[in-house]
């Protein structure tokens, strides 16, 4: 928090890029997970999409691709810490139930990308279980299109020895932030794998058809796991 508080802000983009890489892997190394991604983040201009399992999913997108600034629930600002440290670190928050907000958030996302700006999505809108995707919304993937940006899907799954979707990372239902750690902290052998697939062009996209085209491709590496 001190670093974040009175370093970060003096920092060049690679010294950042840098530091929260670290700060990611260290982050999964405390919690006991193994960590390992395939393919490579494109960066600079690029809208990154991922499914949604877990509060770890931030840790492990932004150690596969650290200059990656991220939009987020608003509830996650209730966060201790938390909430404090994602504002500070560029975090975009949006409350979903509030149509002019997320357009407010498309127009601000659209921008960040034309100014060669990385920005990550969770298209899902809230965690699922990890084997099936959720319904990928397709309101914010119009901030790539509109500039026409690239899209680059990312596929999270959380794995033990003994279970493909491991249980423990799931933070989904009534599950608390707290409970949620405990179970990670308990766990034995959890690690995460994040598959980072080929950047699409968004030229003249229809929005709608781009999502279910998006969604299919990351089911499909997550039904080869």
């Amino acid at each position: 928090m001190a670093v974040v508080a009175w370093r970060f802000p003096a920092w060049s983009a690679s010294q950042r890029a840098d530091y929260v890489r670290a700060w990611s892997l260290g982050t999964l190394r405390v919690a006991g997970l193994g960590f390992n991604v395939q393919g490579q983040a494109r960066g600079h201009g690029t809208l990154l999409i991922a499914n949604h399992v877990s509060w770890l999913d931030i840790p492990a997108l932004h150690a596969a691709c650290p200059e990656a600034r991220f939009v987020a629930k608003a509830d996650m600002l209730r966060w201790p810490l938390l909430g404090w440290l994602a504002r500070s670190i560029g975090t975009v928050f949006i409350e979903r139930e509030r149509k002019r907000d997320a357009m407010r958030v498309v127009h601000h996302v659209a921008e960040t990308l034309q100014q060669g700006g990385t920005v990550a999505v969770f298209p899902e809108g809230t965690t699922g279980p990890g084997p099936q995707m959720l319904p990928v919304h397709a309101n914010l993937l119009q901030a790539a299109i509109a500039v026409e940006a690239p899209i680059q899907p990312a596929v999270l799954r959380f794995h033990s020895p003994t279970e493909r979707f491991a249980t423990a990372a799931q933070f989904i239902g009534e599950t608390t932030l707290l409970q949620s750690v405990w179970r990670v902290l308990s766990a034995q052998g959890l690690s995460v794998e994040v598959v980072v697939l080929p950047a699409q062009a968004t030229a003249h996209a229809d929005r709608r058809a781009l999502a279910a085209h998006l969604q299919q491709e990351m089911q499909a590496v997550l039904d080869r796991a």
